[in-house]
């Protein structure tokens, strides 16, 4: 076992189960959001999928603490609000440009772009490195 993975030794396989299950969710948004008329950060932030798995991150977030999942949970959760935060900086620093010749509209739309590049790597990262039983941040 290299020295980042982690065993699931004495640790509930329902819980390993249930953050795939919140992966799941999350990147059921972002696939709503490529493919729907919502954009990723509009349905990764607004959408119901996320925001059951953040609810389910929360519900769930103390029979995780002390384990390598808890890492995960954590990478989650500040993954949907972070999108949100950013998201919200972006359109308090566009509304005011829309007054100049449109600019604010290109700076919300570029804004929404990296956060949802952003959005879809901590998803597929947190999610390999689950598949591979790794913590996140090592």
């Amino acid at each position: 076992m290299s020295e980042n993975t982690q065993s699931t030794a004495g640790l509930d396989p329902g819980l390993v189960t249930y953050t795939h299950i919140i992966y799941a969710l999350h990147a059921l948004s972002v696939l709503i959001g490529i493919t729907g008329p919502a954009t990723v950060i509009g349905n990764f932030v607004f959408g119901l999928p996320s925001i059951i798995a953040v609810i389910m991150n929360y519900a769930r977030q103390s029979a995780v603490r002390g384990t390598w999942l808890e890492s995960h949970f954590r990478w989650q959760i500040r993954t949907f609000w972070f999108a949100f935060l950013w998201i919200v900086v972006a359109g308090v620093i566009s509304a005011p440009l829309v007054l100049l010749l449109g600019l604010g509209i290109l700076t919300f739309f570029l804004a929404a772009l990296i956060v949802a590049v952003w959005i879809v790597y901590r998803v597929a990262r947190g999610w390999l490195a689950l598949r591979d039983q790794r913590t996140m941040y090592s």
